[in-house]
């Protein structure tokens, strides 16, 4: 996969302070988020003295870690799925086409860099960008799709989108 292809979207960034003798020493770290559009996304973290480099850092280890989501029609999510990561819990919902990205902050940077178009989604409990993005991505990880499910079950897709369907 070359370089190109990949939509790169800072998250969040923070500013560490040491103090000591001298005065104060400021670090910073990174949060950032990766993916091709496509149905695959990396998180990563990222520390430096200087914001870029720490950027860069977050932007490598996205890269290096990342995830293969199944989307419904490449464009919104199977069924609902929920999240949980230490305090941060995310609740996201598949929704017609055209409805776009309902939701906030860190889960609307995942849905744009994953290829999602149309979710509706609702991070509840911490605020904390790093807990909210690693819920989100645990409860897109727990998605089924109707192919993994016809491979473990040994029917047909057909067979268990009908059933669904007909509910």
């Amino acid at each position: 996969m070359n370089e190109t292809e990949y939509k790169e979207k800072l998250v969040a960034i923070n500013r560490i302070t040491k103090v000591v003798k001298g005065g104060r020493r400021f670090g910073f770290a990174a949060l950032v988020v990766v993916g091709n559009q496509k149905g695959t996304i990396g998180i990563g973290q990222g520390k430096s003295k200087q914001v870029p480099d720490a950027i860069k850092k977050a932007t490598e280890m996205a890269k290096r870690n990342q995830v293969k989501i199944p989307l419904k029609d490449g464009r919104t999510l199977h069924h609902d799925v929920k999240g949980k990561n230490g305090s941060g819990k995310v609740f996201m919902r598949s929704a017609p086409a055209g409805t776009g990205i309902i939701a906030g902050g860190a889960i609307r940077s995942v849905c744009e860099v994953l290829g999602i178009q149309d979710v509706v989604a609702k991070s509840l409990g911490s605020a904390n960008p790093h807990n909210v993005l690693k819920a989100c991505v645990n409860g897109l990880k727990s998605q089924t799709s109707p192919k993994l499910l016809s491979t473990i079950r040994g029917k047909k897709i057909s067979e268990i989108i009908s059933k669904r369907e007909s509910k």
